[in-house]
Protein backbone atom coordinates (compact mmCIF):
# COMPACT_ATOMS: atom_id res chain seq x y z
CA UNK A 1 0.00 0.00 0.00
CA UNK A 2 1.59 3.31 -1.05
CA UNK A 3 1.36 6.64 0.74
CA UNK A 4 -1.28 7.86 -1.70
CA UNK A 5 -3.50 4.82 -1.35
CA UNK A 6 -6.32 4.61 1.14
CA UNK A 7 -7.91 1.60 2.84
CA UNK A 8 -11.26 -0.10 3.12
CA UNK A 9 -13.66 2.15 5.05
CA UNK A 10 -16.28 -0.61 5.33
CA UNK A 11 -14.46 -3.95 5.79
CA UNK A 12 -17.59 -5.71 7.04
CA UNK A 13 -19.79 -4.73 4.10
CA UNK A 14 -20.83 -7.45 1.69
CA UNK A 15 -19.97 -7.35 -2.00
CA UNK A 16 -23.62 -6.58 -2.71
CA UNK A 17 -23.62 -3.64 -0.31
CA UNK A 18 -20.44 -2.25 -1.81
CA UNK A 19 -21.80 -2.62 -5.34
CA UNK A 20 -25.00 -0.84 -4.29
CA UNK A 21 -22.97 2.03 -2.87
CA UNK A 22 -20.85 2.33 -6.00
CA UNK A 23 -24.02 2.48 -8.06
CA UNK A 24 -25.49 5.11 -5.74
CA UNK A 25 -22.27 7.12 -5.97
CA UNK A 26 -22.83 7.26 -9.72
CA UNK A 27 -26.37 8.50 -9.08
CA UNK A 28 -24.95 11.21 -6.85
CA UNK A 29 -22.26 12.24 -9.33
CA UNK A 30 -24.92 12.62 -12.04
CA UNK A 31 -27.29 14.65 -9.85
CA UNK A 32 -29.30 17.20 -11.86
CA UNK A 33 -29.48 19.50 -8.84
CA UNK A 34 -27.43 22.68 -9.38
CA UNK A 35 -24.13 22.33 -7.48
CA UNK A 36 -24.56 25.37 -5.24
CA UNK A 37 -28.04 24.24 -4.23
CA UNK A 38 -26.87 20.66 -3.77
CA UNK A 39 -24.13 21.69 -1.35
CA UNK A 40 -26.20 24.27 0.49
CA UNK A 41 -29.54 22.58 1.05
CA UNK A 42 -30.00 19.22 -0.67
CA UNK A 43 -27.21 16.93 0.56
CA UNK A 44 -29.59 15.16 2.94
CA UNK A 45 -31.19 13.64 -0.15
CA UNK A 46 -28.08 11.46 -0.48
CA UNK A 47 -27.15 11.08 3.19
CA UNK A 48 -26.78 7.47 4.34
CA UNK A 49 -28.49 6.01 7.38
CA UNK A 50 -25.06 5.18 8.81
CA UNK A 51 -23.75 8.70 8.48
CA UNK A 52 -26.93 10.23 9.86
CA UNK A 53 -26.75 7.97 12.91
CA UNK A 54 -23.16 9.10 13.47
CA UNK A 55 -24.18 12.75 13.24
CA UNK A 56 -26.99 12.26 15.74
CA UNK A 57 -24.62 10.50 18.14
CA UNK A 58 -22.10 13.33 18.06
CA UNK A 59 -24.88 15.88 18.41
CA UNK A 60 -26.08 14.11 21.56
CA UNK A 61 -22.54 14.04 22.94
CA UNK A 62 -22.04 17.72 22.22
CA UNK A 63 -25.27 18.75 23.94
CA UNK A 64 -24.77 16.44 26.91
CA UNK A 65 -21.05 16.85 27.58
CA UNK A 66 -19.66 19.94 25.87
CA UNK A 67 -22.11 22.83 26.17
CA UNK A 68 -21.71 23.43 29.90
CA UNK A 69 -17.99 22.60 29.93
CA UNK A 70 -15.16 25.03 29.30
CA UNK A 71 -12.38 24.03 26.97
CA UNK A 72 -11.42 23.14 23.42
CA UNK A 73 -12.33 20.41 20.97
CA UNK A 74 -9.71 18.01 19.64
CA UNK A 75 -9.81 15.50 16.82
CA UNK A 76 -6.97 13.00 16.56
CA UNK A 77 -7.05 11.41 13.12
CA UNK A 78 -9.38 13.21 10.72
CA UNK A 79 -8.66 11.70 7.26
CA UNK A 80 -11.05 13.69 5.05
CA UNK A 81 -12.34 15.85 7.90
CA UNK A 82 -15.98 14.84 8.30
CA UNK A 83 -15.80 14.90 12.12
CA UNK A 84 -13.98 18.23 12.12
CA UNK A 85 -16.67 19.73 9.88
CA UNK A 86 -19.43 18.26 12.02
CA UNK A 87 -17.92 19.62 15.25
CA UNK A 88 -17.53 23.02 13.60
CA UNK A 89 -21.19 23.10 12.67
CA UNK A 90 -22.40 21.72 16.00
CA UNK A 91 -20.55 24.58 17.67
CA UNK A 92 -22.23 27.04 15.32
CA UNK A 93 -25.66 25.55 16.03
CA UNK A 94 -25.52 25.08 19.80
CA UNK A 95 -23.20 27.90 20.91
CA UNK A 96 -22.80 30.31 17.98
CA UNK A 97 -21.33 33.11 20.08
CA UNK A 98 -18.77 31.02 21.96
CA UNK A 99 -15.68 32.12 20.06
CA UNK A 100 -13.46 30.58 22.75
CA UNK A 101 -14.44 27.01 21.76
CA UNK A 102 -11.49 26.25 19.50
CA UNK A 103 -11.07 23.09 17.43
CA UNK A 104 -7.65 21.49 16.91
CA UNK A 105 -7.38 18.82 14.22
CA UNK A 106 -4.38 16.47 14.14
CA UNK A 107 -3.46 14.20 11.25
CA UNK A 108 -0.49 13.14 9.15
CA UNK A 109 -2.69 13.40 6.00
CA UNK A 110 -0.40 10.65 4.71
CA UNK A 111 -2.25 7.83 6.42
CA UNK A 112 -1.54 5.75 9.48
CA UNK A 113 1.93 6.16 10.98
CA UNK A 114 3.56 4.06 13.66
CA UNK A 115 1.79 0.71 13.24
CA UNK A 116 3.18 -2.06 15.43
CA UNK A 117 2.44 -5.59 16.60
CA UNK A 118 -0.05 -4.14 19.08
CA UNK A 119 -2.22 -3.13 16.12
CA UNK A 120 -2.95 -6.66 14.96
CA UNK A 121 -2.73 -8.12 11.49
CA UNK A 122 -5.62 -6.60 9.56
CA UNK A 123 -4.60 -5.55 6.05
CA UNK A 124 -5.47 -1.90 6.73
CA UNK A 125 -3.44 -1.74 9.96
CA UNK A 126 -0.29 -0.61 8.19
CA UNK A 127 1.50 2.66 7.66
CA UNK A 128 0.04 4.71 4.83
CA UNK A 129 -3.51 3.34 5.09
CA UNK A 130 -6.23 5.99 5.01
CA UNK A 131 -4.06 8.60 3.34
CA UNK A 132 -6.12 11.60 2.31
CA UNK A 133 -3.66 12.56 -0.44
CA UNK A 134 -0.93 15.12 -0.91
CA UNK A 135 -1.98 18.62 0.11
CA UNK A 136 -5.40 17.57 1.37
CA UNK A 137 -5.00 19.68 4.51
CA UNK A 138 -5.34 22.78 2.30
CA UNK A 139 -8.70 21.59 1.01
CA UNK A 140 -9.88 20.81 4.53
CA UNK A 141 -8.79 24.25 5.72
CA UNK A 142 -10.88 25.86 2.97
CA UNK A 143 -13.90 23.76 3.95
CA UNK A 144 -13.62 24.65 7.64
CA UNK A 145 -13.14 28.33 6.83
CA UNK A 146 -16.33 28.24 4.78
CA UNK A 147 -18.31 26.62 7.58
CA UNK A 148 -17.03 29.22 10.02
CA UNK A 149 -17.99 32.00 7.59
CA UNK A 150 -21.63 30.87 7.83
CA UNK A 151 -21.65 31.35 11.63
CA UNK A 152 -21.50 34.45 13.86
CA UNK A 153 -18.19 36.09 14.79
CA UNK A 154 -16.66 34.72 11.60
CA UNK A 155 -13.73 37.13 11.70
CA UNK A 156 -12.23 35.14 14.59
CA UNK A 157 -10.72 31.85 13.42
CA UNK A 158 -11.77 28.96 15.60
CA UNK A 159 -9.84 26.01 14.21
CA UNK A 160 -6.25 24.91 13.78
CA UNK A 161 -5.09 22.06 11.55
CA UNK A 162 -1.89 20.43 12.79
CA UNK A 163 -0.15 18.28 10.19
CA UNK A 164 2.29 15.56 11.18
CA UNK A 165 2.69 12.76 13.69
CA UNK A 166 0.59 13.88 16.64
CA UNK A 167 2.89 12.03 19.03
CA UNK A 168 5.30 14.91 18.30
CA UNK A 169 3.07 17.77 17.13
CA UNK A 170 0.78 17.70 20.17
CA UNK A 171 3.72 18.59 22.41
CA UNK A 172 4.44 21.68 20.32
CA UNK A 173 0.74 22.60 20.26
CA UNK A 174 0.48 22.42 24.04
CA UNK A 175 3.60 24.55 24.43
CA UNK A 176 1.98 27.16 22.20
CA UNK A 177 -1.27 26.86 24.13
CA UNK A 178 -0.49 26.30 27.83
CA UNK A 179 -4.03 27.52 28.59
CA UNK A 180 -5.47 24.36 27.04
CA UNK A 181 -8.42 22.68 28.73
CA UNK A 182 -9.98 19.69 26.99
CA UNK A 183 -13.74 19.76 26.62
CA UNK A 184 -13.91 16.90 24.10
CA UNK A 185 -11.21 14.82 22.44
CA UNK A 186 -12.18 12.51 19.59
CA UNK A 187 -9.73 9.67 18.95
CA UNK A 188 -9.80 8.15 15.48
CA UNK A 189 -6.15 7.21 14.96
CA UNK A 190 -7.15 3.51 14.85
CA UNK A 191 -3.73 2.45 16.13
CA UNK A 192 -1.82 2.12 19.38
CA UNK A 193 1.24 4.41 19.35
CA UNK A 194 -0.27 7.84 18.58
CA UNK A 195 -3.37 7.08 20.66
CA UNK A 196 -1.28 6.27 23.73
CA UNK A 197 1.06 9.21 23.22
CA UNK A 198 -1.80 11.71 22.92
CA UNK A 199 -3.73 10.28 25.87
CA UNK A 200 -0.62 10.68 28.01
CA UNK A 201 0.06 14.24 26.84
CA UNK A 202 -3.55 15.36 27.28
CA UNK A 203 -3.90 13.96 30.77
CA UNK A 204 -2.73 17.15 32.58
CA UNK A 205 -5.27 19.15 30.55
CA UNK A 206 -8.32 17.07 31.47
CA UNK A 207 -10.99 18.17 33.90
CA UNK A 208 -13.53 15.96 35.57
CA UNK A 209 -16.05 16.89 32.85
CA UNK A 210 -13.78 16.39 29.84
CA UNK A 211 -15.07 13.66 27.54
CA UNK A 212 -12.86 11.28 25.57
CA UNK A 213 -14.54 9.80 22.51
CA UNK A 214 -13.21 6.72 20.72
CA UNK A 215 -13.99 5.29 17.31
CA UNK A 216 -12.39 1.83 17.57
CA UNK A 217 -12.68 0.51 21.12
CA UNK A 218 -13.25 -3.25 21.29
CA UNK A 219 -12.50 -3.43 17.56
CA UNK A 220 -10.81 -6.67 16.43
CA UNK A 221 -9.41 -5.08 13.26
CA UNK A 222 -7.77 -2.29 15.28
CA UNK A 223 -6.99 -3.53 18.80
CA UNK A 224 -4.37 -0.85 19.41
CA UNK A 225 -6.81 1.85 20.48
CA UNK A 226 -8.17 -0.33 23.30
CA UNK A 227 -4.67 -1.39 24.34
CA UNK A 228 -3.60 2.26 24.54
CA UNK A 229 -6.57 3.23 26.72
CA UNK A 230 -5.94 0.24 28.99
CA UNK A 231 -2.25 1.10 29.43
CA UNK A 232 -2.79 4.81 30.13
CA UNK A 233 -5.84 4.73 32.38
CA UNK A 234 -6.73 1.08 33.02
CA UNK A 235 -9.98 -0.34 31.67
CA UNK A 236 -11.16 -1.05 35.21
CA UNK A 237 -11.37 2.71 35.84
CA UNK A 238 -13.29 3.42 32.65
CA UNK A 239 -17.05 3.72 32.66
CA UNK A 240 -17.25 3.18 28.90
CA UNK A 241 -20.54 4.33 27.43
CA UNK A 242 -21.98 4.22 23.95
CA UNK A 243 -24.95 5.38 21.93
CA UNK A 244 -27.54 2.90 20.67
CA UNK A 245 -27.50 4.75 17.35
CA UNK A 246 -24.13 3.59 16.08
CA UNK A 247 -22.04 0.50 16.84
CA UNK A 248 -18.57 2.01 17.19
CA UNK A 249 -18.57 5.40 18.88
CA UNK A 250 -18.01 5.10 22.62
CA UNK A 251 -16.86 7.56 25.27
CA UNK A 252 -15.48 8.01 28.76
CA UNK A 253 -15.98 11.01 31.02
CA UNK A 254 -12.59 11.95 32.47
CA UNK A 255 -13.92 12.25 36.01
CA UNK A 256 -13.87 8.45 36.01
CA UNK A 257 -10.16 8.51 35.22
CA UNK A 258 -8.51 11.37 37.10
CA UNK A 259 -10.15 10.93 40.49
Amino acid sequence: MTEEQTADFSPRSSKTEKANREAFARVFSSSPIPPAELVYSQLSLYLSRQELSRMLTLSDLYRSHVLETNGSLFEFGTCYGRTAALLTNLRAIFEPYNFTRKLAVFDTFAGLAGCSAKDGTHESAQDGAYSSGAGYENHLAAVLRHHESEAPIAHIGKHEIVKGDAAQTLDAYLRRHPETIVALAYFDFDIYAPTKACLERLRPHLTRRSVLVFDQLNCPEYPGETVALAEVFGLGRCDIRRSPLTPWISYVVAGDLIG
